[in-house]
């Protein structure tokens, strides 16, 4: 059995680290602070430390920051 497995099908609670994450509460997925949209754990590439948010893919991870200001250049 891997780390995903045997956890059935409920929301993951993860602490977000840089380049890591450490799983707080098993489960199969987080949901995307953006979308809504489930994200398997073995599928979990993009997320914010400073938020701890996770993100489905790079589009909603920039429209985060963009939301937070924190892109440079960008008005706050």
């Amino acid at each position: 059995m891997n780390l995903f497995e045997g956890h059935g099908n409920r929301e993951a609670k993860i602490r977000y680290l840089d380049g890591d994450f450490q799983i707080l509460s098993p489960g199969s997925y987080v949901v995307c602070a953006m979308t809504g949209k489930n994200i398997p754990l073995d599928e979990l590439r993009y997320w914010s430390v400073a938020r701890q948010e996770p993100y489905v893919d790079v589009i909603s991870a920039i429209e985060a920051d963009k939301r937070a200001g924190m892109l440079p250049n960008q008005r706050r």
